[in-house]
C-alpha cells in the first residue's frame, strides 16, 4: 500500500516535471501571431463611479503574413531539396502548405482578414456592453489610423461593433501619415531610427539565437543530404519555417506546427523571436529607446483626458489610436505594465517574464476609462486586453484618483530608470 502512494507521488511529481520542461503550448507558442484570445468576463466597476471618457490605443486584428518575404525563402529552400531529390515527405506535406499560404495571400499580403474583422467588432461591442453610459452621452468620439489599410479597417470594424451594440455617439474619424508620431513612432522618432540603423541589440540576439534555436526541424523536411552551407543557415531556415506556420491560424487557416515541431523545438524557436521583439521594442538594458518612442502618444491621452475634463472640448468623450504591434509594445512597457516591462542581461530569462503572446496577441488594446463619482471627483483605470492592471503605485488597486494615474503616466514619459 504505501508503496503504491510512493510510487503515486512519483509520477505526480513526473508529470508535474515534464509539464514544466516542456514550456508554453503550440497555441502560446504562435507568439505575437496569436489570435485575440476569447474574452468572457465583464469589467466592473463601483456603481458610484460612471463612466465618462476613454480612450483606446489598439494594434490591428489578425491578418495575412505581411508580406511574401518569409514565404517565398521557404518555398525556394523546398523546391531546391525536390530538384535535389533530398526532400521528405514531411518537405512535401509542408510544401503543400506553403503553396496554400501563397495562393491565400495573393494580393492581399498584410491585409486584416475576416477573423481579424470580426475580432475588433467584438471588442468594439464589449466595450460598449461594459461602458454603456458612456455611449448614451450623446458625444463624440475622435479616432485616428496609421495610413496602414489594414489599420484603418481595424479602427472601422471597432467602431461597427459599438454600433452594433447601440451607441449613440458620433464618430470623426481619419487616417494618415500625419500621425505617425502618435501611432507609427517607429518610423519617424530619430533616436529610434538610429537605434535601428546601428542594430545595437543584435549582439545580445544573436548570442541567444545561436545557441537556442534548433537546426533539426529544417533538417526533417530539406533531407539530411540537403547541402546547408553552415549550420547557421539551417538555423535560419528553421526559425522562417516556424514563422511561417505561426502565421496561420491569423489567417484563420488550421495551424500545422505540431506536425512539424516537438514542443520543445517550437518553445525554443518562439523563445528566439520573442527575445527579439523584446530588444527592438521595449526599454531593455540594452537602451531605453525603443519605449521612450511612446511618450508622444502617453502625453496626448493624458491631455485628451484633461482637456474633457476641463471642458476644453466639448462633446468629445473619448480618442481611438490604432496601429500596430510596435505601437502598443513601446507604450505598455514606458507604461511598466504588469508583465510588459523587465530589465535584465540574462536574456535566456525574457522568456519567463516577458511573453508577446499575453502582451500582443492580434488587435492587442490598451484602455484608459475616467469615471465621475458621485461626488464629482475623477478615477481611471487602465486595461491591457480588456483586463484591468495594477499599477506600481501604492495604496491602490485597479481604480486610481485621475490625478494618480496622471502623474503616473508623465512620470514614466520623463524617467524611465
Amino acid at each position: 500500500m504505501l508503496q503504491n502512494i510512493y510510487a503515486f507521488i512519483l509520477t505526480l511529481f513526473g508529470c508535474l516535471f515534464s509539464s514544466l520542461a516542456s514550456g508554453y503550448s503550440f497555441q502560446e507558442c504562435e507568439g505575437s501571431l496569436t489570435p485575440y484570445p476569447e474574452i468572457v468576463s465583464r469589467a466592473e466597476y463601483p456603481d458610484s463611479l460612471v463612466p465618462v471618457f476613454i480612450s483606446h490605443i489598439g494594434r490591428h486584428g489578425s491578418r495575412y503574413p505581411a508580406s511574401d518575404t518569409h514565404c517565398i525563402t521557404l518555398k525556394k529552400a523546398l523546391q531546391r531539396a525536390r530538384q535535389l531529390g533530398t526532400i521528405t515527405p514531411e518537405g512535401e506535406r509542408l510544401e503543400k502548405i506553403t503553396d496554400e499560404i501563397i495562393r491565400l495571400s495573393s494580393g492581399q499580403w498584410g491585409a486584416l482578414d475576416s477573423l481579424g474583422k470580426a475580432e475588433q467588432r467584438g471588442i468594439g461591442l464589449r466595450t460598449f456592453q461594459n461602458y454603456r453610459p458612456l455611449f448614451s452621452s450623446g458625444g463624440t468620439i475622435v479616432g485616428i489610423s496609421s495610413h496602414s489599410p489594414r489599420s484603418i479597417e481595424s479602427m472601422e470594424n471597432f467602431v461597427a461593433g459599438m454600433e452594433r451594440g447601440g451607441s449613440e455617439l458620433e464618430f470623426k474619424l481619419s487616417s494618415g501619415k500625419e500621425y505617425n508620431q502618435l501611432v507609427r513612432p517607429f518610423d519617424v522618432d530619430d533616436r529610434y531610427l538610429k537605434f535601428r540603423k546601428d542594430k545595437i541589440w543584435e549582439p545580445p540576439y544573436e548570442e541567444y539565437f545561436t545557441l537556442a534555436a534548433p537546426s533539426d526541424p529544417i533538417k526533417r523536411v530539406l533531407g539530411e543530404n540537403y547541402p546547408f552551407k553552415n549550420e547557421a543557415e539551417a538555423r535560419d531556415l528553421s526559425i522562417i519555417e516556424y514563422y511561417v506556420l505561426a502565421g496561420c491560424s491569423a489567417m484563420s487557416m488550421p495551424n500545422p506546427m505540431n506536425d512539424f515541431f516537438s514542443l520543445e523545438e517550437v518553445n525554443s524557436l518562439w523563445s528566439c523571436f520573442n527575445l527579439r521583439q523584446y530588444l527592438q521594442r521595449t526599454a531593455t538594458a540594452v537602451s531605453a529607446i525603443p519605449a521612450e518612442i511612446a511618450t508622444p502618444l502617453v502625453k496626448s491621452v493624458v491631455d485628451s483626458t484633461d482637456d474633457f475634463i476641463h471642458g476644453k472640448n466639448p462633446g468629445v468623450v473619448g480618442m481611438l489610436y490604432f496601429g500596430h504591434g510596435e505601437t502598443v509594445l513601446p507604450l505598455v512597457s514606458l507604461l511598466r505594465l504588469p508583465g510588459c516591462w523587465y530589465i535584465t542581461e540574462d536574456y535566456a530569462t525574457v522568456k519567463n517574464h516577458w511573453r508577446d503572446f499575453e502582451i500582443i496577441p492580434m488587435a492587442a488594446n490598451v484602455q484608459l476609462i475616467l469615471f465621475k463619482s458621485t461626488t464629482g471627483k475623477y478615477y481611471a483605470r487602465i486595461e491591457l486586453n480588456e483586463k484591468p492592471v495594477d499599477l506600481p503605485v501604492n495604496g491602490f488597486s485597479d481604480i486610481y484618483p485621475w490625478e494618480v494615474i496622471r502623474n503616473y503616466m508623465l512620470m514614466r514619459t520623463s524617467a524611465l530608470k
